[in-house]
């Protein structure tokens, strides 16, 4: 006769512990999950390269991962944290802003030296200029490209005059008609128009 362990109860029935039978429990739940994502990354990819294995043109173009980085990726179409960039107007000259309009106004203050003329921040600044049918007055341009597409409101100018003083014949600020602003700016519009038609766009 079996000698019995008094210390040790096990389940009216059953020969199996309790820690034994939860597992066995957990195990048989988790399977059918485990199986099924195997077969089902499997059976895709038997769907996706065909039976011989050999991929086909459409998986060579997506790439890795089934995407291609024009459809999008991570968090977004356009990558981590992006969004996909629109397919802006290339006119081959490498500027950050719109081609047109920086050539145009470059051609319209021709005739003033620069400061300085950042072409990706897209900020144009003149040095002081005297005209000659005016020798006690001075100017300053500032030309501010504010977008890539040939927009009526995709450009800003500001005009800075100086005039001699009276008294020292120093140079102090003066008054700057507001139409002088618009009127650069509506030649540069109109300049930027000229370039455009010219290559043919």
């Amino acid at each position: 006769m079996a000698k019995i362990d008094k210390g040790v109860k096990s389940m009216p029935g059953s020969s199996r512990s309790p820690i034994v039978v939860a597992c066995s429990i957990a195990f048989a739940l988790a399977a059918p999950l485990v199986m099924g994502a195997c077969n089902d990354g499997s059976s895709s990819l038997e769907r996706a390269t065909g039976p011989s294995g050999a991929r086909s043109n459409e998986d060579l173009r997506q790439g890795l991962g089934g995407r291609n980085s024009e459809t999008g990726g991570l968090f977004g179409p356009g990558g981590l944290f992006g969004s996909k960039p629109q397919k802006k107007e290339d006119t081959g000259t490498g500027v950050a802003v719109n081609a047109y309009l920086w050539r145009a106004s470059l051609d319209t203050i021709n005739f003033i030296p620069l400061v300085s003329a950042d072409p990706f921040g897209g900020v144009i600044i003149t040095d002081w200029y005297t005209p000659s049918e005016t020798p006690n007055e001075r100017m300053k341009v500032q030309i501010t490209i504010l977008d890539r597409d040939l927009r009526a409101d995709g450009v800003r100018v500001s005009v800075f005059k100086q005039q001699t003083s009276a008294r020292g014949g120093g140079w102090v600020d003066a008054q700057v008609d507001p139409r002088t602003n618009i009127d650069i700016e509506n030649a540069i519009l109109t300049r930027a128009r000229q370039l455009r038609i010219a290559g043919g766009s």
